[in-house]
This record gives structure tokens, sequence and C-alpha cells, in this order.
């Protein structure tokens, strides 16, 4: 029996978040707010159904809750790379990596055709097929973040997954946040991100 791309990414959402979804539901949309001001980022669980899933079972269980945005990444704090990219980082309370579900597969830009332009979403990671629980958002357009770039020795590039719909000023707030070199000092709270609506 043949599904559509839609239902299975319903399907591996439900699965993998234990919530229920309607059989129409399409782009789940989250809130993180911050002491900076609130994002708004919908999740193309249609596109990368696996990243998608994986973010949502963490906001499910309301792990990023007490979480951080510890890492900064601008133009003038990557000495050593030849490559530079523009994003924040962000992820669960550190002293509860215990509680981090197992690394999921790398969806590839080049499968999924979701680019890393200003307001992506996206898993950090390693190597590839060790995203875990961390996540960064692109503060402005990173080519070299997909697919074939050059950021990543390896060129597979990052899981994209989502978008933000507003709250871009935000992101821009915490990239320019005080830091010693990439890390956050102090980093910015993540005091929640919640399952506000399925657009």
């Amino acid at each position: 029996m043949k599904y559509c791309k839609s239902a299975i990414a319903i399907l591996a959402v439900g699965l993998l978040c234990g919530r229920c979804l309607p059989a129409a539901a399409q782009e789940p949309t989250v809130q993180i707010i911050t002491p900076l001001g609130n994002i708004l980022v919908a999740v193309d669980i249609t596109h990368a159904p696996l990243s998608a899933a994986n973010f949502l079972r963490y906001v499910t269980r309301r792990a990023y809750d007490g979480g951080m945005f510890h890492r900064t990444v601008t133009l003038a704090n990557q000495p050593n790379n030849a490559v530079k990219i523009e994003v924040i980082q962000g992820g669960i309370d550190p002293t509860h990596s215990q509680d981090e579900f197992p690394p999921i597969p790398l969806e590839r830009t080049s499968v999924t055709g979701i680019k890393h332009l200003a307001g992506v979403i996206s898993m950090a990671r390693d190597g590839p097929d060790t995203a875990t629980s961390d996540f960064f958002i692109c503060v402005t357009d990173q080519p070299s973040l997909d697919f074939g770039g050059g950021r990543n020795p390896d060129g597979q590039g990052f899981a994209a997954f989502g978008q933000v719909v507003s709250g871009l000023e935000v992101v821009r707030r915490i990239q320019q946040s005080t830091a010693r070199g990439q890390t956050l000092t102090p980093p910015v709270k993540i005091v929640s991100i919640r399952w506000v609506s399925s657009r």
C-alpha cells in the first residue's frame, strides 16, 4: 500500500512525539520564549519529517524549558574558519543531557529541499547521523550549510526543518549579545518552547 508523503510525515511526528495529529495537520507552530523576546517557528513536518519529529518530541516533553541559547556565531568570531556563517545555537539544559533521545539520521537538504535561508531552523550535529537536541537558527542566508556546502568538511550539510515566521529581530538580538568567543556570557535562557498551533 502506498502512502502520500504528508501522511508519512504526520505518522512520524505522531510516533516520535507521542502526540495525536489530525489527518490534515500541516506545519505545527511552536513559540520559543526568551527574556529577549519570543520567536515563532513553523516546523516543516512534510519535507523534513524525521528532524521535525525529533525536535517536536523534545518540545512535547518540555525538555527545552530551562534550556539556553549558548552559542553565537558572527562574522567576527570565526578566525580559524575559511567559510564563515552567522547562526545562534540552543538546546536543553546541559545538566539534563542524560534525557536526550538517541541520535537521528541526517535529512540532507538535497532531499528535503529546505535551504538554510535567514530564519531557518536546523539540527546541530558533529558527524552525519549524530543530531540529538541542539538546534540552530540562521541569522542570514547560509548556503554553505546546505548539502555540498563548504562549512562542514564532510560536505553533507545540516538538517533544516522549519522557518521563523516572526521574531527574527530576537534572533539577531541574541546573536549580538555579550559573548566570549562563540560562547554567550551569560547564555540566553530558553524559558519554554511550546506547541501553539498547527497551520
